[in-house]
């Protein structure tokens, strides 16, 4: 049929003889091209009203079709318009370059198809991994790695048949790959080591796209925003970009809090020394109100116990998971349990404990002036002894003239034995003597 259409357009050419050759090729050549874009233009409009017909019916594979087919087709009228054009000037012209118009076609061909099959492919990943058009919307990280590994595929397969359009043995361009990736495996272990890591992780799936993950081996931590084949985006909670090669997560340990089913409260809390006659009530009204907190998991672990005695405090030990995973959700239910625990403190006159510090002053910082006190108050003792005849002014009698035969010496080394109980002593013997 082209071949047809050609030699009706020749035969016009050489027979029209009212302008030149030249001319009339010229005419042919510019009504091709024209005539290819009007036909284009038709054809993206009918596609793109075939597209708004089809978005109305529950069938989403139509859409998806006709979406990944609307502007390859558009190129391909483009292709077919500019060789028949190409076709044309050869026909009349010597240059090389038309020389190369069935080969062109071809590759053009096998692009198209190729680009065809890739948005094909991506229309179904957006599909299949999305809630609004799925009840069950299938793993991002899944089809996301099946995708890659389809577009991989359909390239890799359109570079060999393309290769094998132009000339080339299929044989020989393996051969050459197998020993080329011997090579190119020594020179490019990092960037192979990388790729296999990439593999892994959509093998094994640690982690997916959206999940917080962290790594106490390295200062790694954030959201995954995405998984390549070489490089995994993780966006850190201070909002930067964090590229980490996929090699890496091979070699470490990797936590994953997005999958955590419940969050911990882990809290230790002190009451005052005095209050530790309301410890048990205390402790089981604690544990009463988490056991009824519409937050708290009662199927978890539950512990509130009095943990220790403190420095300044007697410490109780609080330990209960929350229902959400939440990280917003999670601070306002804690908020809301250690208000209720206060509250529960204060219930039985008690209060929360803060660190204090009690000193005792001891003798040994009184005054040099209570040093001289017991020696007047000797004085004046013997001296009302004196008048006394009673055993117990004799005594205080003879212990004052022992004092003062001792001197100052043994006066001061007796500040902190005797002179306490002398001055009591002589207190009540003056009281004896009245």
């Amino acid at each position: 049929m082209i071949g047809e259409m050609m030699s009706t357009l020749n035969g016009w050419i050489e027979n029209f003889g009212v302008l030149s050759e030249a001319w009339r090729v010229s005419i042919v050549v510019f009504a091709l091209v024209l005539g290819t874009a009007t036909v284009a233009y038709i054809a993206s409009h009918v596609i793109g009203a075939l597209e708004r017909k089809f978005s109305e019916t529950n069938n989403i594979w139509d859409d998806a079709l006709l979406h990944a087919t609307r502007a390859p087709a558009v190129a391909f009228v483009w292709l077919q318009g500019i060789y028949w054009a190409a076709e044309v000037a050869h026909h009349y012209s010597s240059a090389e370059i038309f020389k190369a118009n069935g080969t062109l076609l071809k590759v053009g061909f096998i692009f198209i198809f190729v680009w065809t099959l890739l948005r094909m492919v991506k229309e179904v990943e957006g599909i299949l991994v999305s809630p609004v058009k799925m009840k069950k919307p299938m793993d991002f990280t899944t089809v996301n790695a099946i995708s890659k590994l389809l577009r991989a595929v359909v390239i890799i397969t359109a570079v060999l048949i393309s290769l094998q359009s132009l000339g080339y043995s299929l044989s020989g361009v393996l051969a050459f790959g197998g020993v080329g990736g011997i090579a190119v495996g020594f020179a490019a272990k990092d960037l192979l080591a990388n790729f296999f890591g990439g593999f892994i992780i959509h093998l094994d799936r640690p982690f997916k796209v959206g999940d917080w993950i962290r790594s106490p081996d390295r200062n790694i931590e954030g959201t995954v925003e995405q998984i390549g084949w070489r490089l995994t985006t993780i966006r850190t909670f201070d909002k930067r970009p964090l590229y980490v090669p996929n090699a890496t997560f091979t070699t470490i340990a990797v936590e994953n809090p997005s999958r955590m089913t419940n969050r911990r409260i882990s809290e230790t809390i002190g009451i005052r020394y005095a209050d530790v006659s309301q410890m048990q009530a205390i402790v089981a009204d604690i544990r009463s109100m988490l056991e009824g907190h519409d937050d708290i998991d009662s199927d978890q672990t539950l512990i509130v116990n009095f943990l220790a005695f403190n420095h300044s405090s007697l410490d109780i030990m609080v330990y209960a998971f929350t229902k959400t995973t939440q990280w917003v959700r999670y601070h306002e239910v804690k908020q809301d349990v250690l208000l209720k625990i206060s509250d529960v403190i204060e219930g039985h006159g008690g209060e929360v404990a803060f660190p204090t510090q009690t000193i005792h002053f001891g003798d040994e910082n009184r005054s040099e002036d209570d040093d001289e006190e017991p020696d007047v108050e000797s004085e004046s003792g013997a001296a009302q002894g004196e008048k006394a005849d009673t055993p117990r002014a004799s005594r205080s009698k003879s212990r004052a003239s022992q004092n003062k035969g001792s001197g100052s010496k043994r006066d001061r080394s007796r500040r902190h034995d005797t002179q306490a109980g002398d001055e009591g002593e002589q207190s009540l013997d003056a009281g004896d003597g009245d």
